[in-house]
């Protein structure tokens, strides 16, 4: 039998056997794939993508540009306004993620779908609870007839029903739901405990959960469902593909790069072939996310096929075979890593060159301006989130602070902002100590604030971008004034004409000052929150998170904006998830770790792997100056 390779018009390879033509086709295709959301808003614009079958795809773009929207698409979350999806060269229909599944994809997602006081088996049983087998239609109708049963006993008890009725769909319950009974009531049960111990059940759901945890253990004995053997199974996925954990134990244990072990394992204990990663080294450290490429290097040789979301340059660089630019929503170019460099795919995501290096002179750092002494800060659930934390900030730097998001940086960020109280400790700005003071006293003591979410704490997007622009200073005059001798009364004049200057002066591309601040792109809402800060002169500055889903241009641009505030006298403390962007823009790094500030280094001396281990707890010293 005699084995030929012949190319086609577009130079897809064939494979010739005994005469027969068989086209070597492509892993996924999307065809003139389009998304319109209600409102009229184009997320996809006919983008024809194809990925090969055993490569890693880089799908490169900025925030808003599409990106996640098509892979969405992909995995069945969303379902195309027109256009066709292939898989493995067969038009399919992907009604849900559970067809994609089914088509042999996965998807880990940038914020994981992972229930914290379960264990690593459970979570990646899930909904696959029976190897080879997802929760299929009749096991819903079981779900169903179980549902109806409890509601009809409800009845019963009110004496509304006869017992007859109740007792034909117990029946129905036990035969026909009973796997999937034993799961919701399981299900429950561990998440009671947890919810308990955070104190948000109340008595009557607590009850409620007792009772049916009683009854899944009445049948867990008669109904078992392979505990065991799906935990050999994950340790086998593990070992085989370099993910090392233990099955048995539960996610809120674990670190963040081992929880996206976990999405991981999930997609492959589903028969994953094709794997989408969402920004997936967002939340990992340095050496995370070397061990990350490792991975997909060895999901790569092994023949699988990888679509790597991101925003980012380096990733695609240093991983992908093929890079595909996505811009407002539309296809821009697919390049071969080897045939393009970081300028010419930032200026294919930007339509623009762009500037990398941050110009960044030696800084003159001044007076105290800042003092966090001792701080001790509480999460939602009443347990430590900061523990101890001091440090000082100067006029004229800026103090950078690195470390794997989770680790107390937004408990931080709230206790230093005036958003919630301390437990101890103090805060001084220029004499005056504001822990534990409103928002506004906090503000007027001479803090700004760029928060980590702009669209939860920055701006109000049903409000205009004049009416934005005026937060936190409308209460002061000239944005209010007084009207027969009451005051409160805002002066529209003034608001709209302080719009226009800061909008012109900070190049934020708009409509009209008057419209919604949600019309804006995602670049442009963070100048709106950048000069409305700014704009009341602080002496301190707190960047939370400042280039978060930002486009290489605006990220350019807010990098260039903090450099010169920290030369016009203003301390700056940065935090950011970015290990090159704390390494680039600081004067000074902290690494916290677990609440604690576990040291403070010159960027001109340490290095991203020693800054790595320290943002993992590995901790050689714990010197710490101030």
């Amino acid at each position: 039998m005699q084995l030929h390779l012949a190319t086609t018009n577009n130079q897809r390879p064939l494979i010739t056997l005994s005469g027969l033509e068989v086209l070597n086709i492509y892993a996924v295709e999307l065809e003139n794939i389009s998304k319109t959301f209600p409102g009229g808003v184009e997320a996809n614009k006919d983008i024809t993508l194809r990925i090969e079958r055993g490569e890693v795809h880089g799908l490169l773009g900025e925030n808003g540009a599409g990106k996640s929207t098509a892979m969405n698409i992909l995995y069945g979350l969303l379902s195309p306004t027109s256009g066709t999806i292939k898989i493995n060269g067969e038009e399919v229909s992907l009604q849900s993620p559970e067809d994609a599944i089914f088509r042999g994809v996965g998807m880990v997602h940038q914020h994981f779908k992972l229930i914290q006081p379960l264990t690593v088996t459970e979570n990646v049983m899930m909904g696959y609870e029976s190897p080879g087998k997802t929760i299929n239609k009749p096991v819903r109708l079981a779900t169903i007839i179980f549902s109806l049963f409890s509601i009809f006993l409800f009845y019963h008890f009110l004496g509304l029903i006869n017992g007859t009725i109740v007792t034909i769909f117990f029946a129905l319950a036990i035969v026909a739901s009973y796997k999937s009974f034993e799961i919701i009531t399981f299900l429950i049960k561990k998440l009671s405990d947890f919810e308990v111990r955070i104190r948000i059940l109340d008595a009557v759901r607590k009850s409620i959960v007792e009772s049916l945890a009683t009854i899944r253990y009445m049948i867990l004995n008669f109904i078992p469902l392979g505990f065991d053997e799906a935990a050999e199974k994950i340790r086998k996925i593990a070992d085989d593909n370099g993910l090392i954990i233990d099955p048995n134990a539960k996610i809120l244990d674990l670190s963040v790069g081992l929880q996206q072990r976990v999405e991981i394992i999930k997609a492959l204990y589903r028969n994953a072939e094709i794997l989408i990663l969402d920004e997936p080294t967002s939340v990992l450290t340095p050496q995370e996310v070397d061990e990350l490429f490792i991975t997909l290097n060895t999901f790569r040789e092994s023949g699988k096929t990888i679509i790597l979301i991101t925003h980012k340059l380096r990733e695609p660089m240093a991983l992908c075979d093929r890079i595909t630019v996505l811009r407002d929503g539309a296809l821009v170019g697919t390049v071969r890593r080897e045939e393009t460099s970081p300028e010419e795919l930032a200026k294919m995501m930007v339509g623009r060159p762009v500037v990398f290096r941050v110009e960044k002179g030696p800084s003159s750092p001044g007076d105290i301006v800042m003092s966090v002494e001792d701080i001790y800060v509480d999460d939602v659930r009443g347990l430590p989130a900061v523990k101890g934390v001091s440090f000082d900030l100067r006029a004229g730097e800026i103090f950078g602070l690195a470390g794997v998001q989770g680790n107390g940086q937004t408990e931080l960020i709230e206790v230093l902002t005036g958003l919630v109280k301390p437990k101890s400790g103090a805060i001084i700005i220029q004499g005056y100590n504001v822990a534990g003071k409103s928002p506004r006293k906090v503000r007027e003591a001479g803090l700004a604030h760029i928060p980590e979410d702009r669209h939860k704490r920055g701006l109000v997007l049903q409000f205009t971008i004049e009416e934005n622009l005026a937060l936190g200073n409308h209460y002061r005059e000239p944005f209010s004034s007084k009207k027969a001798g009451f005051k409160g009364f805002l002066n529209q004049n003034y608001i709209r004409s302080n719009a226009k200057t800061l909008v012109d002066d900070y190049s934020v591309k708009i409509g009209r000052v008057f419209d919604p601040a949600n019309t804006l792109s995602g670049g442009n809402q963070q100048k709106i929150v950048v000069a409305r800060e700014l704009s009341s002169n602080p002496i301190v500055l707190v960047a939370a998170q400042p280039t978060r889903g930002l486009d290489v241009g605006a990220t350019e641009y807010i990098h260039n904006v903090l450099v010169a505030l920290r030369d016009s006298g203003v301390g700056v403390l940065l935090i950011s998830a970015e290990l090159d962007e704390i390494q680039s823009l600081s004067d000074r790094i902290g690494v916290i770790y677990n609440g604690e500030l576990v040291a403070i280094r010159d960027p001109e001396t340490t290095t991203a792997e020693e800054l790595g281990l320290l943002m993992a707890g590995q901790n050689n010293s714990q010197e710490v100056t101030v």
